[in-house]
């Protein structure tokens, strides 16, 4: 719900800055026109709603008289003046400066996404539009079970030999942990510890043995955090590496959709595949000195019954027999850096919180002289000798690594190990070739439906086509301005998006012209007419769009990918068209209202004589 609240922000903040601009002045503006009601008197020279200029000579209560010429004089209620004859009928009126400003605004902010300059930020195009990678992840999350038992059973070996308990052979059999005390005494204390330090377990004793297990319900949640966990770990892996607005999202119960746009040639798709997949599991494993020697005789199942594990070097393939329970693992991980050793080869040195720094610490210090092997997903990269005491939860992890490699794998731990290994269900590349083809077949679209609209707008409703006209270029500049400000994605649903804005754009302007056109057939003044247009106009103009908007923040919040883009630039569409389309087009009439000769209607409105 927070995250749904979160990708709400943006259309908050939009929706304020539509309020700021358009509404509060619309209720200003009356306000000021009632004061203006109010102060006439003897002296002012006004234009009526009728379009006539005249200078009061009386100022009654509710009516005023009104000199034409030397020899017109004429009573009139107040309510039919239009405004005071001042600097506001010579100079640009407020609506024309918001709209002029906001003009500029959207040029400005769009040159960079249009032009494709290097400085400013722009619009970054999704996958269908410039090509990439598309790929849909299933999740083993029964894996993230076992990990969690064997972290589990970590923490519990670290506490018995903290507290200097004996016992004989911890161990993990399936997902079960078990292992035996030698001293009654401690059954109570051991009771005690495990009970306070451990959660989400169901512990089982008799006499001096012990099974521990996972409850249900912990199984369940490691199983869900498993899948949370991975969506993050990638997102937070590909963004490291440096692309730009890869899409990572929970798809069902158990899949993960990842999009990775900009992806051009199979290597890199390669190395982006292998950065997803790669577990980057760390663990610092013991050495079973007691039975190494037989290790190359040994098989999986019997090292099992000693509570080991057999891996293989990353590099020679020699066979390791470890502690099945890590000393600690790579959640105790707090940085990962390349770096390079005395012979200028690249490794990775890391570093370890506090805990994983004391674990490191008291494992080294009772262990000198003995082995401790660095494993990352189930492969031996060294087994040094322990020569002393290891503090300040620093180590190194070399294996022959390639500068990228060695980069790749200090990224997957700085983002985490995933809990559970994740495969490839369904995958597919878009070609750059396929992504230019989708551009320019939009832009066709788009060029073609803005072009069609223009020419009507101006063969049916003359220069008032025209006013609409300009009104909707100052729509697709606010819309490209706004999404580059935000960053945005633009797919092609997307450019379905702004192609139908522009045909919605214009709808305000066709609602205006037509109530301006039925007053001014009804024998209304130009004055009147356009200001009643506008005000008849608005509520249906207002209720129309804040319900498709309404839908649109809807689809934006709860859709994913393509369902977002097209209601992201619906919904900017929409709340620039009522600043362009109602608040500018309003501007434009007010500034040039003086110029209009009622003579020539067809040429100003299209109406036919």
């Amino acid at each position: 719900m927070e995250a749904g609240v979160a990708q709400f922000l943006p259309l908050i903040i939009l929706f304020a800055i539509f309020y700021f601009l358009i509404i509060r002045p619309q209720q200003q503006q009356q306000k000021k026109h009632q004061e203006m009601l109010s102060s006439l008197k003897k002296g002012d020279k006004i234009v009526t709603t009728g379009g006539l200029m005249a200078e009061i000579v009386k100022a009654e209560e509710d009516f005023i008289k009104i000199k034409l010429n030397d020899s017109v004089i004429v009573k009139l209620d107040r309510a039919f003046v239009s405004k005071k004859l001042n600097s506001e009928m010579k100079t640009l009126n407020y609506r024309v400066v918001i709209f002029i400003s906001a003009l500029i605004f959207g040029i400005v902010f769009s040159i960079p996404s249009l032009m494709q300059s290097e400085g400013g930020k722009k619009i970054t195009l999704g996958l269908d539009l410039q090509g990439g990678l598309h790929m849909l992840l299933g999740i083993k999350t029964q894996e993230a079970v076992k990990s969690r038992i064997k972290s589990i059973a970590a923490t519990l070996k670290y506490m018995l030999d903290d507290n200097e308990i004996i016992y004989d052979e911890l161990k993990i059999d399936d997902e079960s942990i078990s292992f035996e005390l030698l001293d009654d005494e401690d059954v109570a204390r051991v009771n005690k510890l495990i009970k306070e330090e451990i959660k989400g377990i169901v512990l089982k004793n008799s006499g001096l043995k012990y099974i521990v297990d996972m409850t249900p319900k912990e199984i369940i949640l490691t199983k869900k955090s498993a899948i949370l966990q991975a969506v993050d770990t990638i997102r937070n892996r590909l963004d490291q590496f440096g692309l730009a607005e890869p899409t990572v999202a929970k798809q069902g119960e158990d899949k993960i959709l990842v999009e990775v746009p900009g992806v051009k040639t199979p290597e890199q798709e390669q190395r982006i595949r292998e950065l997803i997949a790669r577990a980057a599991h760390l663990q610092m494993m013991a050495v079973d000195e007691d039975r190494a020697a037989r290790v190359e005789s040994m098989s999986p199942n019997e090292a099992k019954k000693y509570g080991d594990v057999i891996l293989e070097d990353v590099k020679s393939h020699q066979k390791y027999l470890l502690r099945q329970i890590p000393i600690l693992d790579g959640s105790m991980l707090t940085d990962a850096r390349v770096g390079f050793d005395k012979n200028n080869q690249p490794v990775i040195n890391f570093t370890l919180n506090g805990e994983g720094g004391r674990i490191f610490g008291d494992f080294s210090g009772k262990s000198v002289g003995k082995r401790m092997a660095v494993v990352l997903d189930n492969k031996v990269y060294s087994a040094p000798v322990i020569r002393e005491r290891i503090g300040g939860g620093r180590g190194q992890i070399s294996g022959n690594f390639t500068v990228e490699e060695a980069h790749d794998v200090a990224i997957a731990l700085r983002s985490g190990a995933l809990l559970a290994p994740v495969f490839v269900m369904e995958k597919r590349s878009v070609g750059p070739s396929l992504g230019a083809d989708s551009i320019k077949a939009s832009s066709i679209a788009l060029i073609l439906g803005f072009v069609l609209v223009v020419l009507f707008m101006i063969l049916y409703y003359g220069m008032a086509g025209l006013i609409a006209d300009v009104a909707l270029v100052g729509n697709l500049f606010l819309i490209l301005a706004i999404m580059s400000l935000f960053g945005a994605t633009l797919t092609l649903p997307g450019m379905a998006g702004i192609v139908l804005t522009v045909g919605m754009a214009v709808d305000a302007n066709v609602i205006i012209s037509e109530r301006i056109r039925e007053l001014l057939h009804d024998k209304n003044s130009i004055a009147k007419s356009i200001e009643r247009g506008y005000s008849n106009a608005f509520t249906a103009i207002w209720d129309a769009n804040v319900t498709t908007l309404i839908a649109a923040v809807v689809l934006y919040v709860y859709g994913t990918g393509p369902i977002k883009g097209f209601a992201l630039t619906m919904s900017i569409g929409i709340m620039a068209s009522m600043l362009t389309a109602i608040l500018g087009t309003h501007g434009i009439y007010q500034w040039i209202l003086p110029k209009i000769d009622s003579e020539r209607f067809n040429f100003w409105f299209g109406i036919k004589s």
